[in-house]
């Protein structure tokens, strides 16, 4: 471990240390006039489960270096969704209790007496009150999102018209799935088979994967080819890589071993029954009628790597394919690059995951991750162009889901033709 992350951990670790200790300040404040059974049982239940996060932290630090190996991942990614489950109740429980000691030194500082209108109870035990109650708040998000929210797919339904998708392609039933991710989920977890099952009883046409099968190692498939080769689809299955399908993030003991597990994880693409593109297109045909499927290695911004050509992977596509789909695994590929193809109509990408974490109701759209991806979930257009960014099927970095269900797109394209 280097010294650099050595000072980061030391800090961040003297940063949890010192939000607990006010944190038990506050617990002290709302149990002082409680039974001193339960106010034991209060304050212990506080430090056993402080010392669990500490046990965990510790756990990590010591296992820095097995980070990325998949026999570790589903106990690292539920560590970290402990963490972050931890310090964000305790930061809002701190906020209202801090309240308090704020004011008080604004009327010290300024002489200004900060009044409190209830009766009965400080106004501190009454912030703090009111802390510990909206604490929950995030403590159930993030107990939801761990239990539950990161199984519970949902399917989004988009319509999508344009003037040039041949007549004969009107009603073409496309299902798109992005980063799978699979060496996060608990090896057989039935929800991946009941995804594989959704996403058959749609019947799709085309199913159109947009990378990130797995978080670093080809061996992270083993055991889910047989579940993902259920998949059906009518006019065939086309997948691309992602980041994490390149090995980028592992450490391999020469390039031929990353080479090899590059070359199995694009087999395992292929046992699935993806056919996958390389910087490489594919041509649908029905009733003489083209429509052009084209896919590029993944692209991004740095420091992600850029291995995408749309040159190449549009080379030799004939002038009778008049309305083209792209397969782009980022979506910040769409405005740097693919944009000034005009014969690109549709891209669908992924690669954000919405972050796992958001809002979205009627009115607000928000998460952490568009401050990073300005086009990061759902449908975006510019002129006749369009871009639909999956929000993923699996998880990254820490095991849960809050706002921010896995994804199946389901895209119905209709041709302005058809209707004339």
């Amino acid at each position: 471990m280097n010294n650099r992350l050595l000072i980061f951990m030391g800090i961040f670790i003297s940063l949890v240390i010192a939000i607990d200790l006010y944190a038990f300040k506050g617990i002290r404040l709302i149990t002082e006039n409680i039974r001193p059974l339960y106010r034991q049982i209060s304050i212990g239940s506080f430090w056993v489960f402080n010392i669990s996060v500490y046990a965990a932290l510790a756990w990590l630090i010591l296992n820095f270096d097995k980070f990325r190996l998949p026999e570790y991942t589903n106990i690292i990614f539920s560590i970290n969704a402990l963490i972050l489950m931890s310090f964000v109740t305790k930061l809002v429980f701190n906020i209202f209790h801090g309240a308090d000691d704020i004011l008080f030194l604004i009327s010290k500082t300024f002489g200004t007496k900060v009044s409190f209108p209830g009766e009965g109870m400080s106004r501190g035990k009454f912030l703090t009150l009111m802390g510990a109650g909206l604490a929950t708040i995030p403590l159930s998000a993030f107990a939801y999102g761990y239990s539950k929210g990161r199984f519970n797919f949902r399917v989004i339904r988009k319509e999508l018209s344009f003037d040039n998708l041949p007549s004969a392609f009107d009603g073409l039933k496309v299902i798109q799935i992005s980063d799978i991710h699979i060496g996060s989920f608990p090896k057989g977890h039935g929800s991946v088979e009941k995804a594989v099952d959704l996403i058959n009883s749609k019947k799709p046409d085309v199913i159109f994967f947009t990378g990130d099968l797995v978080n670093n190692y080809a061996s992270e498939t083993d055991g889910w080819i047989e579940v993902f080769k259920k998949l059906k689809a009518k006019h065939g299955m086309y997948s691309i890589l992602g980041n994490h399908d390149y090995g980028d993030y592992a450490q391999w003991n020469s390039q031929t071993e990353k080479v090899a597990n590059l070359d199995n994880v694009k087999n395992a693409n292929k046992d699935i029954g993806f056919d996958l593109l390389l910087n490489e297109n594919r041509v649908l045909e029905k009733d003489g009628q083209k429509l052009g499927i084209v896919g590029v290695e993944n692209w991004g911004l740095p420091p992600f790597p850029q291995y995408g050509n749309i040159n190449a992977a549009k080379a030799n596509l004939s002038d009778d394919v008049p309305f083209k789909i792209l397969l782009s695994h980022d979506p910040s590929h769409w405005d740097a690059e693919v944009r000034q193809h005009k014969d690109i109509d549709l891209t669908l990408a992924g690669h954000t995951h919405g972050m796992q974490f958001g809002i979205e109701i009627p009115g607000i759209r928000w998460s952490p991750v568009q401050y990073r991806y300005p086009r990061w979930a759902g449908l975006y257009e510019e002129g006749k162009q369009k871009l639909y960014v999956n929000r993923g099927f699996g998880y990254h970095a820490y095991a849960g889901r809050i706002g921010m269900d896995p994804e199946i797109t389901e895209i119905i394209l209709r041709s302005k033709q058809k209707n004339v």
